[in-house]
């Protein structure tokens, strides 16, 4: 056994002997999102620092803290705050959460995140679903010695968003009369916002959405082969000819407002798990 894998096990050991949920679903919380764990029926809560190997969040909006419980009758483990690489970790800590959530069960990874946005048709206070995006952040998880039993060595990543979850994403959102449009994610290491001349670089490459987490995650979750969906809150706008300065407290403010119909969107997507078909289609 390779000395990652060890502390992953290290790890998710610690956390079941805190609770009897075995969680199917694991659900990342980002900035300003952190009261979607209250939608919980709540078995045990676990602060990170009191699991083996896992990093700290020094982030505010990021309470640190693993929320194992039940959401929509399905078992989930929910991390209600992330650590980033600009926090100093290496891409190897930023991952290891997902792989932790990986041995405890959880085959789906509902992943959330505030993004500033470079679409103008996708204004503060939308809610998009990431399809696809493009790693700037001159970093991998994935760089070293590869364990092949977390994974192969040159993971696929033509659908690194499951189209079937997506899709059911889409169908909770018409039902629920939540507008939910498709973006492209582009990941930056940060902590610094982008300039105006980086956003319209972003554009011009084909990103709609920028954000300094959710690609390394979502590497380490496919390369383990669990099935990812994202979910992220534009919070700011990123419009390079008319760009004004960021105000943190606004950022944190509007992710708060998205919250609650993020929580009911999320909800209801979970519900629909079992009706997600390899081909992008839904059972309803």
């Amino acid at each position: 056994m390779t000395d990652l894998r060890a502390e992953i096990e290290q790890a998710a050991d610690g956390v079941r002997r805190r609770t009897r949920v075995r969680p199917t679903i694991g659900i990342i919380l980002g900035t300003g999102l952190g009261d979607f764990a209250d939608a919980l029926r709540v078995d045990a809560v676990v602060p990170y620092g009191e699991i083996p190997g896992f990093p700290a969040s020094t982030v505010e909006g990021h309470a640190g803290e693993l929320h194992l419980g039940t959401l929509a009758d399905r078992p989930v483990a929910v991390m209600k705050g992330r650590a980033h690489y600009y926090e100093g970790y290496s891409m190897r800590q930023v991952a290891f959460p997902v792989r932790v959530l990986a041995a405890l069960g959880c085959g789906t990874l509902v992943i959330t995140s505030a993004c500033g946005a470079m679409n103008p048709n996708m204004p503060p206070g939308s809610i998009v679903v990431t399809t696809d995006h493009i790693n700037l952040m001159a970093d991998n998880p994935l760089i070293g010695a590869n364990d092949d039993a977390l994974g192969p060595r040159f993971p696929d990543m033509s659908e690194p968003y499951a189209r079937a979850l997506v899709a059911l994403a889409e169908a909770a959102a018409l039902e629920l009369r939540v507008p939910l449009q498709r973006a492209v994610f582009a990941a930056v290491t940060g902590p610094n916002l982008e300039t105006a001349a980086e956003y319209r670089f972003l554009r011009w490459i084909g990103a709609d959405v920028v954000g300094m987490s959710l690609v390394p995650e979502t590497i380490a979750a496919v390369h383990g082969g669990q099935r990812v969906l994202a979910l992220n809150v534009v919070t700011d706008a990123c419009l390079p000819d008319d760009l004004h300065p960021v105000d943190i407290p606004e950022i944190l403010a509007i992710a708060g407002r998205a919250a609650p119909v993020l929580i009911r969107l999320v909800t209801e997507t979970v519900r629909r798990l079992d009706d997600a078909k390899p081909d992008g289609r839904t059972g309803r």
